[in-house]
């Protein structure tokens, strides 16, 4: 949104609301820790759009990212969502690409949710627009 805002792990819940081109998204920002994900399932009702950001360098924490994300996907207040997957830190040297992630969270079985993977770099925006574009699309085609 044309700001740079630091940031740190998010405790408990963030909410905000994005405006594009008069499309008003209001998202949920819920904690990632495991201490956590029990609690997601009280955000599901009336939600239209899951947004999972994965750190691209971090390997080690697909294997779990995909459990969440099936999880997830097979919950009944999430039955009509569609997911957008943001490919943080395409910036960064030796970082996964959108197609491995892709192939590694067997994105192409998902066959019940309309989904996209879009890298980006959250430090400088690049891909951002594009996601956010992507779930406005997702908005007019309904």
């Amino acid at each position: 949104m044309n700001e740079v805002v630091h940031t740190s792990p998010t405790i408990g819940s963030n909410v905000e609301e994005i405006i594009l081109r008069k499309t008003h998204f209001l998202m949920w920002d819920i904690g990632g820790q495991e201490t956590l994900r029990s609690t997601w399932n009280t955000y599901y009702s009336n939600t239209e759009f899951v947004i999972l950001v994965i750190d691209s360098t971090d390997r080690e924490r697909l294997t779990v990212t995909k459990e969440e994300l099936y999880k997830m996907l097979a919950h009944e207040d999430l039955q009509n969502a569609a997911v957008l997957i943001f490919a943080n830190k395409q910036d960064v040297k030796n970082s996964m690409t959108t197609s491995e992630i892709s192939k590694f969270l067997t994105l192409s079985s998902i066959k019940d949710h309309p989904w996209h993977i879009q890298g980006c770099c959250a430090l400088t925006g690049e891909g951002l627009p594009a996601g956010l574009e992507w779930m406005k699309s997702r908005v007019a085609a309904n």
